[in-house]
């Protein structure tokens, strides 16, 4: 069965090398101008525990994981056993395992006809001949892979001197040796008995980066100069990433001690007129809501990435989902005005995160990014056109407002002008110093508990909402208008809905998707639009609560559109497949009403 897609996934615990198999299969394929989708997973340990990774590579663009594993690779079963939820399998299933792992077949819960084709292949006793270590014996899976399926095999052997580079020679041989031991091992005393043979024609080759990766770039390009944050997963890579390079552009990255820190001091490095930002999951966010209502209250511009996780509480730290909505939105005491962006892929962690500053500065007020697992550590073939030279980012030309020399002669930091943009300062500017605290205040800055003073500030601070609306509108839409059956989504669902949606058209069904970038404030216009033609529409949420759904039914009387809602969701954890989603578009499609 020749095919131009396959999904490939590798099980194994925490030290098989299985996340890094995964990332050498990756940046083999996309140096072939292959596209390529990786999503890894693994347990909460701190230390040792399960770990998975799944390849998807194409010669089309992809836009998902994969429903289905073509091939499943597994180095310990024990440890698959805690992904087998997570790990469907398609009916032509290929297993290839260690012959090592004496795991009792009888307890392996895959159907005797999912069974046909099955390699247990010695990947323990192979690495420790040719290389001289078990350690190598996920560079022996690629080998034998490759050889069984088709595999990029000479990338391979680039990706492996790239992935050891700057170690001795001796360990990126040990490495080749046992890619070629892997090769051989199949060549030699293997039988082939199933029929799966990738096949594509080389291309140019492709750039990959990861959600997190992507953020932190967007955050360089937008001219970051400082970052305070707090380890947590699965936001870590973000300051793991700048840790790196913003010392290289003359920028800051603190560890603090806890969120409460982290958040303090962007507020305070932004008063000090740097561009500032941190990340966290859910569990900080909740500690910082304090803090990005003192940014609301004093205008300060921050950036705050929210890589949200399974919950509540610590939840399930390794594992996505979308349950994090209503206290982005919300999440602070008072009326706390901020902006809430959610980016749906890895290419679009950079546009939000460059887009985030933007809005932060020109506007002065907190803007929180909704990330998610699913995106953060999954990489992805992206457009390299979008990540531009350094050199045109916006460290110079978006800085927010600053005082004339007239406008300082008696400086009201918070003056009320028509678009409740005032001019702001820093410290060391000539008659420019102002007081800038978490109490109400006057257009000085000075302390005030006036009721009517609270008033005209509380609606200086909102009235920046009306040229964001003005200025702003990122909706993407999936299928004809004048479909009857819609979709609304947002985040990391945008990639299931699209391809689901593109199905059900291929398939004669008449359905279209919108997937809003923005989420607070909310733009209504492109939803009415959006609702003109529809009878019915579902929503699609990676959170039991169904936050979304009840999130825009504030905002929109869909019974005024004779529309019917459903609520299509599911916990966190696994992501949505495509084929559910479109099994959930059948099933509404075929009910008369629409």
């Amino acid at each position: 069965m020749a095919c131009n897609n396959i999904v490939i996934g590798i099980a194994g615990s925490g030290g098989d090398g299985v996340i890094s198999a995964g990332e050498i299969l990756v940046n083999a394929a996309s140096s072939d101008g292959l596209f390529v989708f990786m999503l890894k997973s693994f347990g909460a340990q701190i230390r040792g525990g399960e770990s998975s990774v799944r390849v998807r590579m194409s010669s089309e663009p992809v836009a998902t994981q994969g429903d289905k594993l073509d091939v499943l690779v597994v180095l310990s079963w024990k440890d698959y056993m805690k992904f087998k939820s997570e790990m469907l399998l398609e009916d032509h299933l290929v297993i290839v395992s260690d012959s090592a792992d004496k795991f009792p077949e009888e307890n392996i819960p895959i159907p005797e006809e999912q069974r046909k084709h099955w390699y247990k292949i010695p990947f323990t006793s192979i690495a420790e001949e040719a290389a001289g270590t078990s350690l190598a014996k996920n560079i022996v899976v690629l080998g034998a892979i490759a050889e069984l399926f088709g595999l990029p095999k000479s990338s391979l052997k680039k990706s492996i001197e790239k992935k050891f580079a700057g170690k001795k020679q001796e360990l990126i041989d040990k490495n080749l040796n046992a890619l070629t031991a892997g090769q051989d091992y199949v060549r030699e005393s293997l039988k082939k008995t199933d029929s799966i043979l990738f096949e594509y024609t080389p291309g140019e080759p492709r750039l990959v980066m990861e959600g997190n990766e992507a953020t932190a770039y967007g955050a360089l390009y937008a001219g970051v100069e400082f970052y305070a944050g707090y380890p947590i997963t699965p936001s870590t890579e973000i300051m793991h990433w700048l840790s790196v390079y913003l010392p290289k552009y003359d920028g800051i990255v603190m560890q603090m001690e806890d969120e409460l820190a982290s958040i303090n001091a962007i507020v305070g490095a932004s008063f000090a007129g740097k561009k500032a930002m941190t990340a966290t999951s859910g569990p900080g966010l909740s500690l910082m809501a304090e803090g990005i209502g003192l940014a609301s209250i004093t205008e300060l511009p921050i950036v705050v990435v929210n890589v949200q996780r399974g919950g509540p509480s610590t939840g399930i730290p390794t594992k996505t989902e979308q349950s994090d909505l209503m206290q982005a939105i919300w999440g602070s005491h008072g009326d706390s005005p901020r902006v809430v962006l959610a980016p749906s892929d890895v290419e679009d962690c950079f546009d939000c995160t460059v887009l985030a500053f933007y809005i932060a500065e020109k506007y002065q007020l907190p803007v929180i990014i909704l990330s998610d697992a699913f995106i953060g550590h999954r990489k992805e073939s992206i457009n390299p056109n979008r990540i531009r030279d350094m050199r045109y980012g916006f460290k110079k030309i978006n800085r927010r407002l600053e005082p004339t020399q007239d406008e300082l002669e008696d400086y009201k930091r918070y003056r009320y002008t028509s678009n409740g943009i005032s001019p702001v300062t820093w410290p060391g500017v000539e008659n420019g110093m102002y007081q800038a605290a978490g109490i109400e205040h006057n257009e000085y800055g000075f302390p005030s508990a006036d009721v009517s003073v609270h008033e005209k500030m509380t609606k200086k601070r909102w009235m920046k909402f009306h040229d964001i609306k003005r200025e702003f509108s990122f909706e993407r839409f999936y299928g004809p208008d004048d479909a009857e059956l819609g979709l609304i989504a947002w985040g990391s669902t945008k990639g299931a809905v699209k391809e689901a949606v593109a199905r059900a058209n291929d398939n004669g069904m008449k359905v279209q998707a919108i997937i809003p970038q923005i989420l607070f404030p909310f733009l209504i216009h492109p939803f009415h639009q959006f609702l003109r033609h529809k009878k019915k529409v579902i929503f699609v949420e990676m959170a039991y609560a169904g936050a979304f759904r009840r999130y825009l039914r504030g905002f929109i009387r869909f019974g005024d559109f004779g529309v019917e809602t459903i609520s299509y969701r599911q916990t966190g954890g696994a992501p949505f497949t495509v084929g559910q989603i479109y099994d959930k578009i059948v099933e509404e499609y075929e009910k008369k009403d629409v």
